[in-house]
């Protein structure tokens, strides 16, 4: 059978993918440090408790388990906490990174699979492919740019292949809710708005009104967890059928602004959000849509669950699922 090693399988996008490849026949061994993921959401494999930048028990974790290939999830991933704390961020992103590229490097593993993100890409109007300037504007795109030069360079220099997969903002949960987001520490826009409209008492606060886009707010492209984590299995097969290294853009193509997205879940929920404006945030560009015609065209991926009334949808029965447990 086939081994994965998931990094941050115990998180939102990594667990949702331990299971598509847990059902494809791999067989999935999840590393964690559990510092932003949750012990109950590995449910389809094993559970290494570790740190990236704890080498040895990295290293001892490869060489018991003999993956023939890392899928690489564990990352901080929040533009505004990365524009509070960038030294975090270039510790756990850049360093966690480096370190498990040389973990490989000493246990022969030399597959990888890459969650990197648009971030990296900055302030740009057109639909952006893989070719788009890599120019990002918040530390948190700094880092994942760094970790794919990084990846490229062992690539080069030690025979490594990897697969980077820049995804634009993943959201909705699993249609068995079987697992979900749960970001306690830091809530995205999808699930803020969900807390709109589940508690009266809470306010939605929507960053800039005046940023250009067709209604001012901000505009991002949604795509669904479930479509991104069968996008990483695509990846996996890829590089066990023995291709190149590849970079691929992971998004539905369609941009949603928060105004919009705020009125499809009052729609979908019936509740009422209330709403505030503040001031844009710092590192957000205006808007982010991708083109993913060349993971179409090469992974034979298309989205499948990615519509924004799907995506609030599965997103607005896993909160009511989880905010009981």
């Amino acid at each position: 059978m086939r081994t994965v090693f998931v990094t941050g399988g115990a998180g939102y996008v990594g667990s949702h993918s331990c299971k598509a490849f847990a059902e494809a026949g791999w067989r999935v061994v999840v590393y964690d440090n559990l510092s932003r993921g949750y012990r109950d959401l590995v449910n389809w494999g094993e559970l290494i408790e570790g740190d990236l930048n704890d080498g040895e028990t990295l290293k001892a974790a490869l060489s018991k388990t003999e993956p023939q290939v890392v899928a690489h999830y564990a990352a901080f991933a929040s533009v505004p906490e990365s524009m509070r704390e960038p030294d975090v961020y270039y510790r756990i992103n850049v360093e966690g990174t480096r370190s498990l590229l040389a973990a490989m490097r000493e246990t022969a593993v030399k597959q990888l699979v890459f969650s990197s993100s648009c971030a990296t890409y900055g302030v740009h109007d057109d639909l952006i492919t893989e070719g788009t300037q890599q120019s990002p504007i918040n530390p948190y795109g700094a880092t994942k740019m760094v970790g794919e030069r990084m990846i490229q360079d062992f690539d080069a220099a030690y025979g490594t292949r990897s697969v980077i997969l820049r995804y634009f903002n993943a959201a909705g949960a699993d249609a068995a809710l079987a697992t979900g987001e749960r970001n306690t520490h830091d809530p995205r826009v999808i699930p803020l708005a969900i807390r709109g409209a589940m508690d009266g008492g809470f306010t939605f606060t929507i960053f800039g009104d005046k940023l250009g886009t067709r209604d001012g707010t901000c505009v991002r492209d949604y795509v669904h967890v479930t479509d991104l984590a069968d996008a990483h299995l695509r990846a996996l097969d890829w590089l066990d059928a023995g291709k190149e290294s590849q970079v691929f853009n992971l998004g539905a193509g369609t941009g949603t602004s928060v105004a919009e997205l705020a009125d499809a879940v009052e729609r979908i929920s019936g509740g009422k959000i209330t709403r505030k404006i503040a001031p844009p945030r710092a590192g957000d560009p205006p808007s982010l849509v991708a083109s993913a015609a060349k993971a179409e065209r090469l992974l034979g991926w298309k989205p499948q669950h990615s519509s924004i009334d799907n995506i609030i949808r599965t997103a607005w029965a896993w909160a009511q699922k989880d905010r009981v447990r």
